[in-house]
């Protein structure tokens, strides 16, 4: 077995980008074995492709070695460290290596030393002239020569990351290896630097690319860097950024011997992610608790964690035991899908104060925004048809489903999107950039204030159309006033705010659910399992709503797994139990139905407004997605939704 074989096959070392995985409990820790098998593949493709011979032997050894740093028994490993490999710097520590068994070989030695280093550049993680040391292969292998080796060795390597990726920077690999031997290459820009360096980021502060051309470009390579603060702003950045820069100053006033010059956030990007329902995804527990720590450096719970090896920094947060336990507990509890456990997570984060808002959910938070995207799609959309006027704006925008759909239908109109979640806006902007979408989102409560939109002029004018699509049966429920929540005021509030936010002729779209006219009726539900049945019961006890309701005419029959209960109770449980077990913390404290169709007209008749449509319907999907769980008595199924249009 030729030895960098055996250093990759036999190790414990588990050494991945967490970038490249789909799930956490995928990861075998053989990656770096079938990665660098991946690139000898590759290298067979290129050579048959290309009909090339020359100089395939020198890229195929160089392939072999580039990441045996990576690999190693936990002997080899603890003889490198000793020998002042750094070890998480794996191109300098594998050409080290390389160099103890081929020490006449200063080719290969260069080009594993600095092997992925233009791909780096690309990536905004290390500057052009990390690749000044190729240049003393010049005399030795030739200007056509080099170039040709490095053309090889980079698709190799990036493409055996995926052919996607090598598709995508090809042209700019070659360009700037043409540029590097002869050169001409020029450093980046530092705000473009810092644009690829968090492409996901969006246009980067001024404060954080003065940090970054002041404290870091000048001094550090910065390794794994995407991988562990992509999810972090500009404005999170530059507090971690200057934290650790106080940080390397002190460890060089206690220690001058430590020479810094790689700064490694693998650590970090390591410990940030876990899997949730089979996929990786950001650990929010965790991610809460330092975004505290980020507005407040006194906080006891967290703090900036790093130690120097071989002259890299290697950085990541330590948490408090307290902390970690918490994080446990909470991880543990979202697996375990207990509605009592749910409700706890949010207790215990609004305890320590880690929640952004009251509208933070926390862990399933991009799931409850997608499924926004996706429900009640057979009636949503048909709110379009009454948009009128120049200036359209969607009150409540989640997803961001709607935004789109009247950028797509309303390409010339200006569209606003508002929420009063910091989850949701930082989610809509990221939206916006990722897609390359015109429409603007900005943070706005119509329970406190009309809105208006800045014009050319920078005068505040009114707006043509306000679309309130779901989202005033949450203003109602969720909205604390003196008198508590459910407190019909807060929907007045906003809908005479929204009508003092239009023009002349302007109109107010409403899609919503839509509460049942007070009746006698009892309508009963026979479950099919006694999981629903025990999902009423928890329903019953934490369900809040319905405070105008003081007999809802409640009977359980446990034997027979029925219940009763009257029209508008078991409406709102139905349209509850329809989201599932998941959505149940939330769902729960949410009540539907606030106005019935005769409330909604004489609302707007009061203020004046023209009526335009006014109706009730059952909204397609509900009966059939109940249908396995439940059957009613009677069979007929209350109006779950409304449209009302009205004008100025």
């Amino acid at each position: 077995m030729e030895k960098w074989y055996e250093y990759l096959y036999y190790t414990e070392n588990v050494a991945v980008n967490i970038e490249r995985v789909e799930k956490v409990e995928d990861i075998t820790g053989r990656e770096t074995l079938q990665y660098v098998l991946r690139t000898l593949s590759i290298l067979d493709k290129i050579i048959l492709r290309d009909g090339i011979t020359d100089s395939t032997n020198i890229v195929r050894t160089v392939l072999q070695w580039s990441e045996v740093a990576k690999g190693g028994t936990a002997k080899d490993r603890a003889e490198w460290l000793e020998a002042g490999l750094p070890l998480d710097i794996h191109n300098i520590a594998s050409a080290e290596i390389y160099r103890g068994f081929y020490p006449d070989d200063n080719v290969g030695y260069i080009l594993i030393k600095t092997h992925g280093m233009i791909g780096q550049c690309l990536r905004g993680e290390v500057p052009v002239s990390c690749n000044n040391e190729v240049l003393e292969l010049l005399p030795v292998l030739g200007e056509k020569r080099l170039k040709d080796i490095l053309y090889i060795l980079n698709e190799c390597i990036i493409a055996a990351v995926s052919e996607e990726l090598w598709n995508k920077v090809g042209d700019a690999t070659k360009n700037l290896i043409d540029q590097i031997i002869s050169r001409t290459s020029k450093e980046m820009e530092s705000p473009a630097r810092v644009c690829k360096l968090l492409p996901k980021l969006g246009d980067p502060s001024n404060a954080l690319i003065k940090i970054f051309e002041e404290k870091y470009f000048p001094k550090y390579e910065l390794w794994y860097f995407e991988a562990a603060l992509s999810d972090f702003n500009s404005e999170q950045l530059v507090v971690i950024l200057t934290r650790l820069d106080e940080f390397i100053s002190r460890i060089k006033v206690t220690d001058e011997s430590e020479d810094i010059c790689y700064i490694s956030f693998k650590p970090l990007a390591d410990s940030l992610y876990y899997d949730y329902e089979g996929k990786k995804h950001i650990n929010v527990y965790k991610k809460r608790i330092i975004e505290k720590y980020l507005r407040d450096a006194s906080t006891e719970n967290v703090n900036l964690d790093a130690k120097v090896v071989g002259g890299a920094l290697l950085v990541d947060f330590k948490f408090s035991k307290v902390c970690e336990k918490l994080i446990e507990f909470c991880v543990e509890a979202e697996r375990s899908g207990l509605l009592t456990f749910e409700k706890s997570i949010t207790v215990l984060y609004d305890m320590f104060g880690f929640r952004r808002d009251e509208f933070d959910r926390l862990n399933n938070e991009d799931k409850y925004l997608s499924t926004m995207n996706d429900a009640d799609s057979s009636t949503k959309y048909t709110t379009l048809d009454y948009v009128k006027g120049e200036s359209v704006v969607d009150v409540g925008s989640g997803g961001g489903v709607l935004l789109d759909k009247l950028e797509e239908k309303y390409p010339d109109k200006k569209v606003i999107g508002t929420d009063i979640s910091t989850n949701v806006i930082e989610v809509l902007n990221k939206k916006k950039r990722d897609e390359n979408h015109k429409w603007t989102v900005v943070r706005h409560n119509f329970v406190d204030s009309p809105f208006a939109i800045d014009d050319e002029n920078m005068k505040l004018e009114k707006v043509d159309t306000v679309i309130f699509s779901s989202i005033l049966h949450e203003i109602f429920s969720y909205t604390e006033t003196p008198e508590g929540r459910f407190n019909i005021e807060t929907v007045k509030k906003s809908l005479k705010n929204a009508y003092d936010s239009l023009k002349l002729g302007g109109r107010i779209i409403i899609r919503d659910g839509v509460k049942t006219p007070i009746n006698d009726d009892i309508l009963t539900v026979t479950f099919k399992d006694k999981s629903g049945l025990d999902f009423f019961k928890n329903y019953l006890q934490d369900f809040e709503g319905l405070t105008d309701i003081e007999d809802k005419r409640i009977t359980i029959d446990e034997d027979n797994l029925k219940v009763s209960g009257c029209t508008n109770y078991i409406r709102e449980f139905l349209y509850t139990y329809t989201w599932g077990q998941e959505s149940y913390s939330h769902e729960v404290q949410e009540q539907f139905g606030y106005f019935t169709i005769a409330d909604f007209k004489e609302f707007f008749e009061n203020l004046g407004a023209k009526i335009i449509r006014a109706d009730s319907f059952l909204e397609p999907g509900y009966p059939e997605h109940l249908r396995d769980m439940v059957t009613l008595e009677p069979d007929v199924y209350p109006d779950s939704n409304c449209i009302v249009v009205v004008e100025k």
